[in-house]
């Protein structure tokens, strides 16, 4: 009889990330979700399978928390999806150090504290495992107007480093993949102007956070795919609309 499998999910008090946890869940997944006040978070509901860690990702101490209990909950990592991530606008000119640091420490520092203690993990269950991580189609595509030059240095970063890991760790079968949203209705959209968000994509709509949670359950799932970019925008990595 299979073992019921375990998945890690960062950023998962809200969005995509609260959408994340009910979906594994409901999958039959144990779920250890992080975030700086997940304990806090109502959008979904306790249940044994289900083990919450407050903390920023940044920090290697939170990673540490995240695969200790997880390995004593449930005794096992099998998935990993790095869904943490900020992203502002502005000029490049008028972009601080502190703001790259912020930027770096969550998307870059966070993603390698948990992956690291994960991968490591999985190697010594020798059972292969899914490692799925949010980036977006602007790191590859950006789209004029939408200054967020500093942003996707760290966003870019996710999906090299993610293609060198499914290379690194195939023999193992450990699959590392990629999900690129364009935009989402999430809180993050909140004060955004719908039809102005329409217009970044050549469909002329705004993703669902269930069509994101989707596509990470699909490649966390697929077992012959390994280094993808699943782009979920609405056709804007394609070109000009």
């Amino acid at each position: 009889m299979q073992t019921q499998k375990t998945i890690l999910i960062t950023g998962a008090s809200q969005g995509i990330g609260a959408g994340l946890v009910r979906t594994f869940l409901q999958r039959g997944y144990n779920v250890v979700a992080t975030s700086r006040n997940v304990s806090a978070s109502s959008e979904f509901a306790a249940s044994a399978q289900l083990a919450r860690i407050d903390g920023d990702i940044g920090d290697h101490g939170t990673a540490q928390k995240v695969v200790a209990t997880a390995i004593e909950k449930f005794g096992s990592i099998d998935a990993l999806v790095n869904n943490a991530g900020i992203f502002f606008t502005k000029p490049f000119l008028d972009y601080t150090m502190e703001d790259f640091k912020r930027l770096s420490s969550t998307n870059l520092e966070g993603f390698i504290h948990l992956t690291q203690l994960a991968v490591k993990q999985m190697l010594a269950q020798k059972t292969g495992g899914s490692i799925v991580s949010i980036t977006t189609p602007l790191a590859d595509h950006p789209i004029a107007g939408i200054n967020a030059s500093v942003p996707m240095m760290t966003k870019g970063g996710i999906d090299a480093i993610s293609k060198n890991l499914a290379m690194e760790y195939s023999r193992d079968g450990i699959r590392v993949n990629t999900v690129a949203p364009g935009v989402v209705d999430t809180p993050l959209h909140k004060d955004n102007p719908k039809d102005f968000l329409k217009t970044l994509s050549p469909m002329g709509r705004i993703s669902s956070a269930e069509e994101i949670v989707d596509a990470v359950v699909f490649l966390t799932e697929a077992h012959g795919i390994t280094g993808e970019v699943l782009h979920v925008d609405n056709g804007a990595h394609l070109g000009r609309w």
